[in-house]
């Protein structure tokens, strides 16, 4: 597991100290520490981690996803023999857009910790897609072509985050959408505040109300169903 982080970020860093003296099998903890203005251009350290994988496949992901009850293990068998560019999983459950100070975000606020979460409030939602936080690509066309690593605008760090339009763009290089796949257990916490949004408070309240409709009209057009189903 690959993270790129900020060493500036102190919380973060704390957090993967935590996470780093965990023993999990199967997992080795790969941190990357690179500067701010790196990290703020999500495609950079994306492309860092493609070109120098040796594994047969790679999920680009987010770090609000959570790989849950047998979501791996599956995702092993249904890899077997697969050959296709680029994956993703059918179905993810995703909670609402949560406020800051909804009990779920504030269970690991005092200290890192191990935890799990009531998944009850989740709701189904079908992808159609390989987006950016469910992107499953093959370890020989990462190694290939890296993550738009030709497209010097994405290669560029930047003083504040830049909207992530890289996920677009590396299907738009693949020639593909992504082909579904059923993984069971793919979880993601949906939250109203972003942390790249900062800066001009006006600007920034516009951009979390426009998030919100966009998410609204996004949820009514693919609609939405239990947790469970």
């Amino acid at each position: 597991m690959t993270v790129f982080y900020s060493p500036e970020d102190v919380k973060t860093k704390a957090l993967l100290d935590f996470f780093g003296r965990q023993s999990v099998s199967g997992v080795t903890w790969n941190w990357q520490p690179v500067p701010k203005q790196q990290l703020f251009r999500r495609a950079i350290g994306r492309n860092r981690a493609a070109l120098a994988t040796k594994a047969d496949w790679v999920w680009f992901t987010d770090c609000d996803l959570m790989f849950r009850d047998d979501c791996l293990d599956v995702l092993a068998e249904v890899l077997q023999g697969k050959k296709e560019a680029l994956l993703f999983p059918a179905v993810e459950r995703t909670t609402d857009l949560l406020a800051e100070n909804n009990p779920m975000l504030q269970a690991g606020s005092t200290e890192p910790q191990v935890l799990d979460i009531d998944t009850t409030s989740f709701t189904s939602r079908q992808i159609s897609k390989a987006t950016g936080p469910l992107q499953i690509a093959h370890g020989d066309v990462c190694r290939a072509v890296g993550y738009c690593r030709n497209i010097g605008l994405y290669q560029q760090p930047v003083e504040s985050f830049a909207k992530c339009h890289e996920d677009r763009a590396f299907r738009w290089l693949l020639r593909s959408q992504g082909e579904p796949i059923s993984v069971p257990g793919v979880f993601r916490i949906r939250h109203v505040a972003k942390g790249r949004y900062s800066g001009n408070e006006t600007r920034s309240k516009l951009r979390t109300w426009l998030r919100v409709w966009q998410s609204q009209r996004r949820d009514r057009k693919q609609g939405s169903g239990s947790a469970n189903d």
